[in-house]
């Protein structure tokens, strides 16, 4: 008995933390838009900002991630194709497709089909490993998306390109991409290193499309406003980089991994809401009400859902602490 209990106590204290991480992770993707915003309005272009952004965590992640395998390089030889996914359709492609979408369509439209994600996942887990969803979670599912249109407030109309659709659905494809490769501990690479393998291969796939032409690549040295404050280019190009990619990464892997993909991809749906008060708070964009009422609706989705997974059956045995999950040996 006493054994059942301190195993549940772990499996609680490990949800907490999971959803801790899944929170800090949407919090800085959702403050991405917004300091690219500055810089775009300066004669940045998208590909240059998003490869830059890339690139400097790429940079700061390397070094952690190699130590994080302790000697073990063959983690990387078995996994370089996870690696290589990643990077191409989790970091590089989802941000391509995004920025090509909203080219053809308006953004809220476009946010909007690549937050279809998580709905994404749910039948990726059905289909592939029999995970059927039960009925709270479909209707979690359907709370958080009813809540997510309102958030977007797209309800007011919107016109639709086929173009733009499917570079939004490539854009959604990556994104659920994203959450599964995060949430597999199986293959034994430390999350930290593959946000750090993945990093490196989407800034160099971004920089062989801004090299080729594909990818327009504009940068300018002109001061950043936000709110009517200038701060020098820099400083949102640093913050790019260090909070919304480096750290916005680790902490995304580290929750899937304690969340799982579904749970974890409906928990980031909060990167919408955290968009819109990060607008509110730099860029003076008040949020309206039906807004604020959407965000609400996403919250209590993720929670219904959260109930629709049920509690995990009990083990006898302890739980791995985070460092020697990494020790396991590939499946």
């Amino acid at each position: 008995m006493t054994v059942t209990v301190l195993t549940h106590d772990r499996e609680t204290s490990r949800t907490t933390t999971g959803l801790v991480l899944a929170v800090a992770s949407a919090t800085s993707f959702g403050l991405s838009g917004v300091l690219a915003r500055g810089l775009l309005d300066t004669g940045w272009s998208a590909g240059a900002t998003v490869a830059l952004r890339i690139a400097i965590a790429a940079v700061v992640l390397v070094v952690p991630g190699a130590l994080a395998l302790r000697g073990r390089w063959h983690l990387v030889r078995t996994n370089a194709g996870v690696i290589t996914v990643y990077g191409i359709a989790a970091v590089a492609g989802a941000q391509l497709c995004y920025f090509y979408a909203v080219s053809y369509m308006q953004v809220s439209v476009a946010l909007l089909l690549e937050y279809t994600a998580p709905v994404a996942v749910v039948v990726w887990l059905w289909l592939r490993h029999g995970h059927r969803p039960s009925g709270v979670t479909l209707l979690g599912a359907a709370i958080a998306a009813a809540g997510l249109v309102l958030v977007l407030d797209v309800v007011s109309g919107a016109e639709l390109s086929a173009v733009g659709v499917l570079w939004a659905l490539g854009a959604m494809v990556g994104a659920a991409t994203y959450f599964i490769i995060s949430a597999d501990e199986d293959n034994g690479l430390p999350g930290i290193t593959l946000a750090a393998g993945g990093l490196l291969v989407g800034g160099l796939v971004l920089l062989v499309a801004g090299a080729s032409g594909v990818l327009p690549f504009h940068a300018s040295t002109a001061d950043a406003v936000y709110d009517g404050r200038a701060v020098a280019w820099w400083i949102p190009v640093v913050a790019l980089g260090l909070v919304t990619a480096a750290f916005s990464y680790v902490t995304g892997i580290a929750a899937g991994r304690r969340l799982g993909s579904r749970l974890a991809s409906f928990v980031a749906l909060g990167e919408v809401l955290a968009a819109v008060v990060w607008a509110w708070l730099l860029l003076d964009e008040l949020p309206r009400g039906i807004q604020l009422a959407g965000g609400v609706l996403v919250l209590v989705g993720v929670v219904v859902v959260k109930l629709g997974e049920g509690r995990a059956p009990l083990l006898v045995e302890p739980l791995p602490d985070p460092e020697s999950v990494s020790e396991r040996p590939a499946a």
